[in-house]
Order: C-alpha cells, then sequence, then structure tokens
C-alpha cells in the first residue's frame, strides 16, 4: 500500500499549478516563440528608466552591471542552443520580452504527432529559457548580487505574420509604454 502522500486522489488536482503551454504542441520545433520572463517580485534589477527631455517616445532603460550581462546573455543564447536564434529584444527594469527563432533542419512533411513526456528536456524552448536563466543567475552569484527570477515565465508561439509584426511593434515600443503601464498589476505584458 502506498503511502497517504502519494495518493493520487488525494488533493484531487485542487493543488496542482496548471500548465501554460499549449497542449500537444511540440516546443522543440522549429517556429518563432515571443517570451516574457520577470525579476522575483518585479524587482528592477536590470536598469532605470530614461526619459531625455520627458519624451516617452524617447524612452529607454539605462541598464545596470546585471542588466548589461542580461544583454550579453540574450546574444549568446545561439553558444549553447545552435538551433535558437535571438531577435527582436527588449531589457526593461523587472522583465525581458523577446523573440526567438527556432530552425531546425526536419524532415519536410507534416509534423509528427506529439505527445507530452515526462523526461529529460533538451533543444526545446524550456531549456534554452532555463540555459538563459541560469546564466544570469550564475553571474549574479558570482558578483553577489540580490538577484532572483520568477519561477516561471510566458510564451506565446507566433502563428502568423501579422502577429509577429504586432509583437515586433510591441517589444520596440515597450519603453514609451512604461509611465503608463508600470504599475497595473495586469503581470505578463507591460
Amino acid at each position: 500500500m502506498l503511502p497517504p502522500a502519494f495518493d493520487p486522489g488525494l488533493y484531487r488536482e485542487t493543488h496542482r499549478i496548471a500548465s501554460t503551454r499549449l497542449r500537444g504542441y511540440d516546443y522543440g520545433q522549429s517556429g518563432i516563440y515571443f517570451i516574457t520572463i520577470c525579476t522575483q517580485d518585479r524587482q528592477p534589477a536590470f536598469g532605470t528608466m530614461e526619459v531625455p527631455g520627458n519624451d516617452w517616445d524617447a524612452a529607454f532603460v539605462r541598464p545596470t552591471p546585471l542588466g548589461q550581462r542580461v544583454l550579453a546573455g540574450w546574444d549568446s543564447i545561439p553558444v549553447f542552443a545552435p538551433f535558437a536564434t535571438p531577435e527582436a529584444f527588449v531589457l526593461m527594469p523587472d522583465h525581458v520580452h523577446g523573440l526567438l527563432v527556432f530552425e531546425k533542419h526536419e524532415p519536410a512533411g507534416l509534423p509528427l504527432a506529439y505527445q507530452n513526456q515526462f523526461g529529460p528536456q533538451r533543444a526545446n524552448l524550456a531549456s534554452v529559457v532555463r540555459g538563459f536563466k541560469s546564466g544570469i543567475t550564475t553571474y549574479a552569484r558570482h558578483q553577489a548580487l540580490p538577484f532572483q527570477w520568477q519561477a516561471r515565465y510566458h510564451d506565446r508561439i507566433v502563428r502568423s505574420a501579422d502577429e509577429l509584426i504586432r509583437i515586433r511593434h510591441y517589444i520596440a515600443t515597450n519603453p514609451s509604454r512604461w509611465q503608463h503601464e508600470w504599475d497595473n498589476g495586469e503581470g505578463l505584458y507591460r
């Protein structure tokens, strides 16, 4: 008999955190992924907003040393994930937005049926994000900087050319919206 801690009916799925991933989608296949990663408790660890001449259209983030490492870390993603090309990216005081393009040389034809499986995760979006976050965390620890990432991240599979254009615009103009959105409580897309 299994101890109560292993009883699958014990909590009846009431304390389970629902996955935010698209069910049945292979996050290791070629495609474009829009990701947002936040700092723990939205701490402004990456920099400060600069607004030249009080012109929010010209706003940008002046990066801290940790923010500079985030910028370099984003650019170095292909070193550990050669199938992933970083594209549009913006550093904000407490989060980052970016596009990752996965280009894998897969056989032509219909994609193979995919089934979520428990096991090692490599060469997929989760492993790329984990590697990026890990590099930044390691740097912060070596520099004795108090820093933590939020445990999860938000992703969106880019599904069309029009959506890609809108996301690129959203990323590029993110600093100009900071004055209106920095404390909106909505969470993911500021």
